[in-house]
This record gives structure tokens, sequence and C-alpha cells, in this order.
């Protein structure tokens, strides 16, 4: 019988991603990635929030595009599969650690709340049609010195830029992220 081994998260980052290179050249990034349920205790009536903690981890180009453009608050669309590690600690006991590998990252928003915009930060373009360059499987939004958003004062909130490797998110459409937000907003109401 055929099996399913697939994550799909939507949260905010609980602090910036920590990033490291293998011998190979290759980079490893890990995050930590909040999502909350909101419920109503039927005892008391009062709505309630249970925050739960994901360990999340990229590889290669991917790991790359997430430090360089995910800090602390920015919220995420992340698809991946859950994996359990085993090691030793230094005292000689066996542990186990799970979390995410994720194949493909969507940034939900351009930046974190609060967070100022940078003249480095050159500004991934936003408008349709996207130009986008092609590197290792990830989609990367291409720099544009005439993009409008970088000529004009900051007051709305860049539209998504999707990352990962082959199909399914770089194809979606423009309404899946407006989609999923007030999808979770309506979640959020029950």
């Amino acid at each position: 019988m055929a099996s399913v081994n697939k994550v799909i998260l939507v949260g905010n980052l609980g602090a910036d991603p920590e990033t490291r290179y293998l011998p190979s050249g290759d980079a490893v990034a890990n995050i930590r990635l909040a999502t909350t349920d909101r419920y109503k205790d039927k005892g008391s009536g009062e709505m309630k929030e249970l925050t739960e903690w994901h360990r999340v981890a990229f590889f290669g180009r991917l790991a790359e595009i997430v430090n360089e453009y995910l800090k602390k608050g920015s919220s995420a669309y992340i698809e991946g599969r859950i994996r359990t590690r085993k090691w030793t600690d230094q005292a000689g006991q066996e542990r186990y650690s799970t979390e995410i590998v994720a194949d493909q990252m969507q940034m939900l928003r351009g930046r974190a709340p609060g967070e100022q915009r940078s003249a480095g930060a050159d500004d991934l373009e936003t408008s349709r049609p996207q130009r986008q360059a092609r590197q290792g499987g990830a989609r990367v939004p291409a720099a544009s010195s005439t993009s409008p958003m970088s000529s004009t004062p900051h007051d709305t909130q860049p539209a998504p830029a999707s990352f990962g490797g082959g199909g399914g998110f770089a194809d979606m459409d423009d309404d899946i992220p407006f989609d999923l937000y007030l999808a979770r907003q309506a979640w959020a109401a029950i």
C-alpha cells in the first residue's frame, strides 16, 4: 500500500534563520516556525489559543533564499516532509529529533511587521508578468532598478514570492496566498 509523508505549514518565524555550510559547500538553514490554533473552550465559551513550534530544515539554494529573505516575524507557507533523526548526545544517550524537511517555501509577506525597507534590499519585483531567474530548482524573482516598488513609498506589502523545486508552487495562481489568508482568518474566527 502506498504511503504519504506530506506536511503543509503556515506560520511565523520565532527567530532569524540559522544557516551553516556543509564541507561540500551546500547551505543548510534551520528555522523555528510557530503555528497557532484558535478554538472556543466548551466549558467557559472563551476563545483560546494553542501555539505549536516546528523545527524546519532547508537545504541547498532554498536554504540560501531562506537565509536572505526570511527574518524573525516573517510569515511563510512551507511544504515538506517529516523526518526523525537518531543521534547520540555527549553523555552517550540516544536521542531523537523530529523536524520538517522543506521542499518548497512561499513568503506570505515581504517583510516582518515593523521592519523598515533598506536601500540594499533592492526589491523583489512583484508586478506581473514577473521576471524570474531559475537557479538550482528555486525560482528567484529578478531585481529591477525600474521596479515600481523601488521608486514609490511603501504603504502596501509586496505580493508573495514563491521559492522551491519542481512543479506545485511555481505554477500556482496569484489568488492562492490570498485564499490561504482568508481561510486562516475564517479558521481563527471559529
